[in-house]
């Protein structure tokens, strides 16, 4: 199952309660679960690169700056994100 072909219905359903940012759901690799923990909601690093890039307004290493600062540096509730390194393989 691909998460990107899920509706954000369809996450939220999964995943009730887990935080989902705005304008990054194709950026969504799975949902996690964790003992004592609610449901989160999985990103690629990599896509969520691709996505801020895509208009080309910025350029990757911008972007990362911004992923670093403003996404991975916010804290959105108890559900926060996480986000999967996979921007830093070739």
């Amino acid at each position: 199952m691909e998460y990107m072909n899920l509706t954000r219905d369809d996450i939220n359903e999964m995943a009730e309660g887990a935080v989902i940012l705005d304008n990054l759901d194709g950026a969504i690799i799975g949902v996690t679960e964790e003992f004592g923990n609610g449901p989160r909601i999985l990103y690629s690093v990599n896509k969520i690169l691709d996505i801020l890039t895509n208009g080309g307004a910025i350029d990757r290493e911008e972007a990362l700056e911004y992923y670093y600062y403003n996404i991975v540096g916010g804290y959105f509730g108890e559900q926060n994100p996480i986000f999967l390194s996979d921007h830093l393989v070739d």
